[in-house]
């Protein structure tokens, strides 16, 4: 029997899944909330300049919903692995459900294709952009309302009482998977004991992301819901180490979707929606465009009159976007993704071949960044949170100097993982990936440095 640290978290494991009637009343609750702060701001009139957080629900919704609920998220994935999917997210409980009664169809093969959360994920940014998500409720919830109603047709289409959506096109669930790898906290299965097959003897458990989990090695497919718990004697939650996952099976698989989304989506895209705003160079870039364009006697694109569901359009709030503006800001986002992730993949490739390894080993190399874009993720996603408090009054005079700590943890837990990963080379082949692990670090760095810092 388990002692310990671990037997406390094998027996909360088993407890989830004693109380899985209870998980679900509380995914209505939070289904419930969910959408009523999607819904009801979007019906409200504009808040006026006046307005402020805690007197305006439209106002007080984008703050739930960008200032706590998404960067909280993202660092609920950091440190407990997938629970937000497996037991709170509104969106695969409404995808189960519509598949619970749906018309159970085999899953296509289309479906199954890998690039989907990758495509999902910078489609959905980019869009997200364009219509000024984090500002406006009707945004909101034209993005997450209609991610909802797609997850719920896709249930009702396909599966039996399953999260098909939730495994094969869900926006953020390959960016749940790569953070989930870090997480300290893991589902483990022990084979060998799941093919003896030793009691208790409990009823096969319903994974409904359709996970393998006699072969399940590591949190990122798994939704942490604790169904599986105790099945066999062979599954337990444990604690480990935040670097085992990359570390022992970082070079595992053939896909080549998961280091494309971290390095040319959570890295690459994600920092420049973070920092196109605030960008001098996005500025130039638009400067150059209308010029160009009225030089030529071509002014359509200089106007205001995209509907707001293409482009911002808020005229009473003088923030319309422009169609140049649209452009500008897909070439921006589109520059960002393929010059820095090109420039890290280029790096990490050439310190593998280097190093004489092939594309498994500069793969494992690649995930040694996931620190420093998860880090990433939050510091972006929680400059809202502090835009937000500002407009509050406060003045937050620790945010820079927790901002500089957290990239720094971030930076050298990169570096840490990517000396591990190394350690198994000839000690004179190490220097080559390692000094591209540092290259790397440092150019994502100093992006951030120039959105916080710099401009």
């Amino acid at each position: 029997m388990s002692t310990g640290r671990n037997g406390l978290l094998t027996r909360l494991g088993h407890a989830l899944r004693r109380h899985g009637r209870g998980i679900r009343r509380l995914q209505g609750a939070v289904i419930v909330i969910y959408a009523g702060l999607l819904v009801i701001p979007a019906l409200l009139p504009l808040p006026p300049d006046q307005a402020r957080l805690f007197d305006n629900l439209t106002l007080l919704a984008q703050f739930v919903f960008w200032g706590l609920w998404w960067p909280f998220v993202v660092l609920s994935v950091l440190l407990l692995g997938r629970v937000w999917c497996g037991v709170l997210c509104p969106e695969g409980a409404l995808s189960e459900w519509a598949s619970q009664h749906g018309l159970g169809r085999g899953i296509p093969r289309w479906m199954r294709w890998g690039g989907w959360p990758t495509l999902g994920f910078m489609l959905t940014t980019l869009y997200g952009q364009l219509i000024s998500v984090y500002d406006y409720a009707q945004a909101a919830l034209l993005i997450l309302g209609g991610s909802t109603v797609a997850a719920m047709a896709v249930g009702y289409g396909y599966g039996r009482g399953k999260r098909v959506w939730c495994r094969y096109l869900c926006p953020v669930s390959g960016v749940f998977a790569l953070l989930a790898k870090l997480a300290p906290l893991h589902f483990q299965v022990d084979e060998q004991r799941w093919r003896e097959n030793a009691p208790p003897h409990l009823p096969p458990p319903n994974c409904a992301p359709l996970v393998d989990i006699r072969r399940m090695r590591g949190a990122s497919d798994c939704h942490a819901c604790g169904r599986c718990s105790g099945q066999r004697d062979a599954v337990r939650l444990i604690a480990r180490s935040g670097n085992e996952e990359i570390v022992r099976y970082g070079a595992d698989g053939d896909s080549p979707w998961e280091t494309r989304l971290l390095l040319y989506g959570v890295i690459g895209l994600a920092l420049g929606a973070f920092q196109w705003t605030s960008s001098p160079w996005f500025i130039a870039l638009k400067q150059t465009l209308a010029e160009a364009l009225a030089g030529r006697g071509v002014l359509w694109p200089l106007q205001a009159d995209a509907p707001w569901w293409l482009l911002t359009h808020y005229p009473a709030l003088n923030d319309a976007f422009t169609w140049l503006d649209g452009l500008s800001i897909c070439l921006y986002l589109g520059a960002s993704s393929l010059l820095l992730g090109g420039t890290l993949q280029g790096l990490l490739s050439l310190g593998a071949r280097l190093a004489g390894r092939g594309v498994a080993f500069a793969r494992q190399l690649s995930l040694c960044l996931l620190p420093t874009g998860a880090a990433g993720l939050f510091l972006g996603l929680s400059a809202t949170t502090v835009k937000l408090l500002r407009y509050e009054g406060l003045a937050l005079l620790w945010v820079s100097p927790c901002r500089t700590l957290l990239l720094a943890v971030a930076l050298l837990w990169s570096l840490g993982l990517g000396w591990q990963v190394c350690a198994g080379l000839p000690v004179a082949r190490r220097a080559a990936p390692l000094a591209a692990l540092v290259l790397g670090n440092s150019v994502v760095a100093y992006a951030w440095w120039l959105l916080f810092w710099g401009w």
